[in-house]
């Protein structure tokens, strides 16, 4: 593998680095606003952008849909259920911010071609395509097909082609540099400057060079051993591309974080990470532990231990994750989902008419199945081979491996700049979504403390981040200085496992076994396991404490002197080292925030035996943390929770 490696050096106005959602949608806003000014714009991805980011795979719903224009809901409302189900830990400003705004990035998708299922007039549900055929739109004042209160169902494997294909359209191939991975920001002083990163396919190191730069790269998986080994390596619930950059990015730069204590588990079905949301919410399915008994009904006594969060409807979801962990704990699993009795309560009212049952139970059948097939292709392939038809045999449920994401249930991500129309003084220093670095940005997965923004809101934050980051550009029209000795720094910092191989791969017989090096799968199973053990993952019933998360980071400084002899035999493995460092940060940035955290906030994410109860006298405030890399020293402190509304 030669080591030398052409240098390419990008300069651009804008820089947005990341393809999922987020970094889709800033790009579309960001063309609208740029054209009068002469900016230019530079989208770079890791992969590429059809099948890039959480929506890679397709969706069967899109989680935020507010209903503005016909009155279903209001933003008051969003603001309040997301608070709740953050046990009130949730920046009122960014949310209202966000709500606002999503519908509009819902409605252009439909006008870009994504089928969203509609109620016809007969209040019966039609599939995007009938729905298409049949003229209803959001346009015309069709509403759509919910799932829940604030969740649309659509067909949805298409769904990240369509949007990528609108960002692809607006910024043009020649502003579009795929499957380069972006490993280290570039400052100049105080402000960013740009970043720096390698192809996974060229010999060629990339220098971006920008007035704004926009971290979108998606949240962090593999922090924590999974659930799935051996022959299910690699299974997770959210993509396993997305290794913590966003928070690698952010924290190197020196961006103020926030809520980095707070990782999500989801429930789903067991083994191949199978969403459970439509199950619960269309189908209206119970899950039960092995003896039948409703955990939901049974522990509802349990709630009243978690202050107002407890009563509050719907359940927060780390509270409903710890209802069922309760009976695991006791021996009372596996927990099911019922689908036979919810496919047979919904064509019960037809069950007089053989030929409308049969007809119904076809129709009811074919949407299990779709729910998976559209986003999840792999537990369908698992009902399969286990022989389960969803109409005659209930399937498992288990809680998963923690993952940190700041769109879902989980909010870890940068402390960003509110709305100047709503934002409090004290959430508020800049443009909006612009964290305290200046010109640096964050959207989706890497802005934190917004939870429950999912695919559509991160498309707007991502909308909401480029016009701000456009007049940022306006109002700050030179380009930052970028020093060549640190440009060569950093390229040989990147390349150094490769250097390291080659060095010392004729040291031993079997190129993985070294004394000189370790490899970036060896290097993952030890920070797996030093994070599931230590810091409260799956084997550890998700339990941590103060003796158990020092010790834990005890051995993470170990693995980080480590990290200075990862090799690399190829581009793929350089890219899996860096993913590697990328994650070890996120995975420091989390023990030390649920070590300074003394309390027990979300059980069912994690539990704190030595503080095991809610303190809502001390810490009803956000956990927020700096990182000074010169130093390499952590400052963690508390900011307060400010309400938007009363």
């Amino acid at each position: 593998m030669p080591v030398e490696f052409e240098t390419v050096e990008v300069t651009t106005d804008v820089l947005i680095i990341g393809g999922g959602m987020a970094g889709c949608g800033a790009a579309v806003e960001a063309v609208h606003w740029a054209k009068k000014h002469g900016l230019k714009l530079t989208l770079v991805d890791k992969a590429a952008l059809d099948r890039s980011g959480a929506v890679a795979m397709g969706l069967s719903a899109i989680n935020q849909y507010l209903g503005l224009c016909n009155g279903e809901n209001t933003v008051e409302d969003y603001v309040e259920y997301v608070k709740n189900d953050l046990m009130g830990i949730s920046r009122d400003d960014l949310v209202y911010n966000i709500a606002r705004h999503v519908d509009s990035s819902v409605h252009l998708f439909e006008e870009w071609g994504l089928p969203i299922w509609k109620v016809d007039e007969k209040g019966e549900n039609l599939d995007g395509a009938t729905a298409k055929k049949k003229g209803l739109t959001f346009k015309n004042g069709a509403k759509p097909v919910r799932s829940g209160r604030w969740q649309i169902m659509l067909n949805g494997e298409s769904y990240k082609v369509i949007v990528a294909e609108a960002a692809k359209n607006a910024l043009g191939p020649e502003n579009i540099y795929e499957h380069v991975f972006v490993v280290e920001p570039i400052l100049d002083g105080d402000r960013i400057a740009g970043a720096v990163g390698f192809s996974k396919r060229e010999n060629k190191i990339y220098v971006f060079r920008a007035k704004a730069v926009l971290a979108a790269m998606g949240g962090a998986v593999g922090v924590f051993r999974p659930r799935s080994v051996g022959e299910g390596l690699g299974r997770s619930w959210y993509p396993p591309f997305s290794t913590g950059s966003s928070a690698y990015f952010t924290i190197k730069a020196g961006a103020e974080m926030t809520c980095q204590e707070i990782r999500f588990i989801p429930i789903r079905f067991k083994d191949a990470y199978g969403p459970v949301g439509a199950w619960f919410l269309l189908f209206g399915a119970k899950a039960t532990n092995a003896l039948g008994e409703n955990y939901m009904e049974t522990r509802a006594a349990e709630l009243d231990n978690w202050g107002p969060y407890g009563k509050v409807k719907p359940m927060p979801a780390n509270l409903r994750n710890y209802l069922g962990m309760l009976d695991l704990e006791e021996g009372k699993g596996p927990i099911f989902m019922h689908t036979p009795e919810a496919i047979a309560k919904l064509a019960e009212k037809y069950k007089d008419d053989k030929k409308a049952f049969k007809k119904k139970m076809k129709h009811l059948e074919s949407e299990a199945w779709e729910d998976f097939l559209d986003m999840s292709i792999s537990q369908a392939f698992l009902w399969a081979a286990c022989n389960i038809m969803p109409e005659e045999k209930k399937s498992e449920i288990a809680p998963a491996e923690p993952y940190f994401i700041g769109s879902h249930s989980g909010a870890s991500g940068a402390w960003v700049s509110g709305p100047e129309d709503v934002a409090p003084d004290e959430y508020k220093w800049g443009y909006p979504n612009m964290t305290t670095v200046k010109g640096l940005f964050a959207a989706g997965d890497a802005s934190g403390a917004s939870a429950h923004k999912f695919s559509s809101g991160s498309h707007a934050e991502g909308r909401i981040a480029a016009k701000a980051m456009v007049k940022y550009c306006v109002d700050n029209p030179e380009l930052p200085n970028i020093d060549p000795s640190k440009v060569e720094e950093l390229k040989e910092k990147i390349l150094k496992p490769l250097k390291t191989f080659e060095e010392n791969k004729d040291f031993t017989t079997a190129e993985e076994v070294n004394p000189n090096y370790i490899m970036p799968k060896q290097y993952m199973f030890r920070l797996q396991k030093i994070m599931d053990e230590y810091a409260g993952g799956v084997s550890a019933g998700f339990k941590t404490n103060k003796a158990l998360l020092e010790k834990g980071i005890e051995y993470l400084t170990m693995l980080k002197e480590d990290s200075e002899k990862l090799a690399a035999r190829n581009l793929h493995e350089l890219m899996r080292c860096w993913e590697n460092i990328h994650r070890t940060m996120q995975a420091e940035a989390h023990v030390r925030a649920v070590l300074f955290r003394e309390e027990t906030r979300w059980p069912g994410y994690y539990f704190r035996t030595d503080t095991p109860k809610m303190d809502e006298e001390n810490w009803h405030c956000f956990v927020n943390c700096k990182y000074d890399a010169e130093k390499d020293e952590w400052e963690f402190f508390k900011k307060p929770v400010i309400r938007l509304l009363s």
